[in-house]
């Protein structure tokens, strides 16, 4: 017993040591090759830990040579933008003045659900406040608002602004979301006639629509597929 205590604190020692040297990122900071090293030293870790037939040194040597690849793939990375690319990716925009880059969150395997979540953790809850979103390598969005939903103080501009709404999503990628349009008190009928009149081909579905989203003033967005994003006011209210 005695000696898998002292084996466990060995190794966890160096880990702690392992990771110090890696540096602080948070894991969701983490670029893809750091997180699959992470992954793969806390498993390399329970071995010795476990097996007392397995020498300590046998799970040292994996862990010091997986830091030295580390550093090296960090050097490489630093080194030449091309390796950068292959080993960590490259930020996406995946919102733009013309609303959201509907290939590249095709490619980036997101929803508009995703898409939201990340503006919302933004402190943006409206699409038609954004200039521009990019996916950043890490898996984060960083975000550029427009001039106007740019952060500047009411107390700062001595003015008294109005009360902001939630927007709610009625259609998301071709597909009307019944609970939403339940909630915003608009019938099925009503979101097919928004998209009707606000669109630019009166032939164009709800199936054809990649986001539709409408706030209690009527303060409505609809963008296609294929096309820019649309913000307007609709005469359809939202109910109290």
């Amino acid at each position: 017993m005695l000696t898998i205590i002292i084996r466990s604190i060995i190794i966890y020692l160096i880990v702690l040591l392992v990771f110090r040297l890696m540096g602080k990122r948070q894991l969701g900071q983490m670029q893809p090759f750091e997180l699959v090293l992470t992954l793969i030293i806390a498993d390399l870790a329970t071995i010795p830990m476990a097996e007392v037939s397995v020498p300590v040194l046998h799970g040292v040597v994996p862990l010091l040579t997986l830091v030295v690849l580390h550093f090296v793939l960090t050097l490489i990375s630093r080194s030449s933008q091309f390796v950068s690319k292959i080993i960590s990716g490259k930020p996406v925009i995946i919102v733009n003045p013309k609303g959201i880059d509907y290939q590249a969150m095709k490619k980036l395997n997101l929803s508009t659900d995703d898409i939201f979540e990340a503006l919302r953790g933004a402190g943006y809850f409206s699409i038609s406040d954004v200039q521009y979103a990019i996916m950043e390598t890490n898996g984060k969005v960083s975000v550029m608002p427009k001039a106007s939903a740019a952060p500047v103080t009411n107390e700062d501009l001595k003015t008294q602004a109005e009360d902001s709404f939630l927007p709610i999503v009625l259609v998301s990628d071709g597909k009307i979301i019944k609970e939403n349009i339940a909630l915003a008190g608009v019938s099925q009928e009503e979101v097919t006639a928004i998209v009707k009149e606000n669109s630019n081909t009166k032939n164009n579905s709800i199936k054809d629509v990649l986001l539709l989203t409408i706030n209690k003033t009527g303060q409505a967005y609809l963008q296609m597929k294929k096309g820019e994003g649309l913000s307007f006011q609709s005469k359809r209210l939202v109910s109290e």
